[in-house]
């Protein structure tokens, strides 16, 4: 605490907002048993295929859970770990996530929050564990963590902690929430029906909503961090991370560059050079495969009608439209399939910090692209703002919504509108007429792998 220049006195609680659909074992002393599988691990296809034939059909448990499932869900994961380390399945007290081991860490409690638990598998109107389920599929719901509210006191930091955390022992801990959860309430977006994109590592569409509307098009309804609403959201596994990867491959020099402190601004500048379209250059954001708009983990991205005609910066424009489109699909997606009409678009995460990304946001959309203060930092403003609710600072979620206020707006220029639409039809295009090679080629690929790992072992 004497780096932050905060006085532990001042600390009136702590609270966590981490990542979702991680898989932390931990035994009867709450000591982990293995390294966690985190969200974008897709080891368990088997189980999630086994799962849907156990449903009969992949509709069928949509029904169940909210969502067609593949093989980066929690509840296969489970499975993956009974099948293939069961050992370690069978020392295991129970499952927690990244959220509920930093509780576990810092007041010695067991305990998982509604939006964390709700992507392994709860009734979203009851709050508790689907044990019927867990008990069919062939877990064991023993192995469940009770369940709480984000806005939930689940202990106070124990003096192991408070020594490692520089905090005084016995400051209260409330639960928080899933960073998806703690994002939208950070956004500002809380009321009925309100939504918001977010674009950081991943990206996804969410609305907070009374109503538990079921999965589709691989988007799924979770608890939100407030008690009395659900969460729709429609993830991209890739967003940002698309402009990291071509930062990391095609701008390696000017990484290296002393005179450039910033490389996401130099391509930021770049983009603007470039007329919208990209030269009718399109690129895939699915980089790790796909949950929304398309639940697919073998598809993979692809640059479409490259020739010798583009420059390296037609291909970085692409990237920022590629994944643009990608978000128009998810916008699509929540207004069609789920009758939630998102006229203005509030934007947060590190990509809404460029402005040229929000402006082709806008113009592939068709819509209004709002942005807040810091906007990288609103899971952080969210879980914060859910730790307020828990100590009586404020009433409920809905008295945030003036809490956090709109910096800059961005409106969708008319002359861009018919090549964005042309070429959005002609992504959507491309995953129809490709799929089935990436289903081929990544299998094969999938296949080769397990033979290496077979011969090294």
């Amino acid at each position: 605490m004497e780096q932050t220049g905060v006085s532990p006195q001042d600390v009136l609680c702590i609270t966590y907002g981490a990542q979702m659909l991680g898989i932390v074992p931990v035994d009867s002393e709450g000591r982990h048993l293995r390294q966690a599988i985190i969200w974008l691990d897709n080891r368990a296809c088997k189980q999630a295929q086994g799962m849907m034939r156990k449903f009969l059909h992949p509709r069928l448990f949509a029904l169940v859970a909210g969502a067609t499932l593949c093989g980066k869900d929690c509840v296969p994961k489970l499975l993956w770990l009974k099948a293939e380390e069961p050992e370690i399945y069978n020392r295991m007290r129970c499952f927690l996530d990244v959220n509920g081991y930093l509780i576990f860490r810092t007041t010695g409690n067991i305990v998982m929050d509604w939006s964390c638990a709700s992507v392994f598998g709860i009734d979203l109107k009851k709050k508790n564990w689907l044990k019927g389920v867990f008990r069919y599929i062939g877990l064991d719901p023993e192995k469940c963590p009770p369940l709480v509210r984000s806005t939930d006191q689940v202990g106070v930091v124990s003096a192991e902690a408070a020594r490692g955390l520089g905090l005084l022992e016995g400051t209260p801990v409330i639960a928080g929430a899933g960073d998806a959860a703690c994002a939208a309430v950070g956004s500002g977006a809380v009321g009925e029906g309100e939504g918001h994109v977010y674009i950081g590592t991943s990206g996804w569409v969410g609305v907070v909503t009374e109503r538990t509307p079921r999965g589709k098009c691989g988007a799924a309804t979770i608890h939100s961090a407030d008690p009395a609403k659900a969460f729709l959201i429609a993830e991209t596994e890739t967003a940002g991370a698309c402009l990291q990867w071509i930062g990391d491959e095609l701008y390696r020099m000017e990484k290296t560059d002393p005179n450039i402190s910033n490389i996401f601004s130099l391509m930021d500048e770049a983009v603007t050079y470039v007329s919208p379209g990209a030269n009718h250059l399109i690129f895939t954001p699915w980089l790790y495969g796909e949950r929304a708009p398309i639940a697919d983990c073998n598809v993979r991205s692809s640059f479409l009608n490259l020739s010798a005609d583009h420059t390296r910066e037609n291909m970085l424009r692409a990237v920022y439209e590629g994944v643009a489109y990608n978000f128009r699909w998810l916008v699509d997606i929540v207004d069609r399939q789920f009758n939630f009409p998102l006229p203005k678009l509030r934007v947060i995460g590190g990509g809404a910090k460029s402005e040229p990304w929000m402006q082709i946001l806008s113009d592939v959309t068709q819509r209004q692209v709002e942005t807040v203060h810091n906007p990288q930092e609103a899971g952080a403003v969210g879980v914060a703002l859910i730790a307020a609710i828990g100590l009586g600072i404020y009433p409920n979620f809905e008295a945030l919504k003036d809490v956090v206020k709109v910096e800059k707006v961005f409106e969708p220029q008319e002359e861009n509108r018919d090549i964005y639409d042309s070429l959005f039809q002609s992504y959507q295009e491309s995953y129809r007429s490709l799929r089935n090679f990436y289903k081929k080629l990544n299998r094969i690929k999938l296949s080769q792998a397990r033979q290496c790992r077979e011969v090294t072992k």
